[in-house]
């Protein structure tokens, strides 16, 4: 687990006591910024070497081996029906929890740990329509920009491919 996780998952624990705020982890999709609560996120790691396996959607890349642990690695580009684009120096593999399950999502680049208060957080509004709607949990207002909240275990959790391959 990266230094900066560790130490942000430390401070939740202990403010999780009644308190009115969470933290979140953000990072980037093409040009949106979006965020996942960090109890979801186990590390942050580098682009490496993936074995891709055959008949899977193009969005589940593969399978990386993580400290003797096979974990499957999806593209939420892809997944969210972005382009595909080439990995950069700035890619990063978030490896998270969703229901018991270790899976690690490719990012365009990890930004940093947020501490918001709930009053931060707007509901989606109406007009999102489409698929899409049933992973956000809210848009968090931050000074002169908007972070979409996700539903990491909706976006991976439902889907029968990923989990298939989580059980590999």
């Amino acid at each position: 687990m990266t230094t900066a996780v560790q130490e942000a998952l430390v401070q939740e624990l202990a403010h999780r006591g009644g308190s009115a705020t969470m933290q979140l982890v953000s990072f980037r999709l093409g040009q949106e910024e979006y965020g996942v609560e960090i109890t979801k996120v186990q590390e942050i790691i580098l682009m490496g070497e993936i074995t891709r396996v055959p008949q899977t959607p193009d969005y589940i890349k593969g399978l990386i081996n993580l400290r003797s642990t096979v974990i499957p690695i999806v593209d939420l580009r892809l997944r969210f029906g972005l382009p595909p684009q080439e990995p950069t120096d700035e890619t990063r593999i978030m490896v998270v929890n969703v229901r018991g399950k270790t899976i690690g999502i490719i990012v365009d680049a990890v930004s940093e740990v947020l501490r918001i208060s709930k009053e931060q957080i707007a509901p989606p509004p109406p007009t999102v329509a489409g698929l899409g709607r049933k992973y956000l949990t809210g848009l968090v207002k931050l000074d002169k920009r908007l972070l979409i909240l996700l539903d990491i275990e909706k976006i991976l959790g439902d889907d029968e491919d990923i989990t298939e391959a989580a059980a590999m």
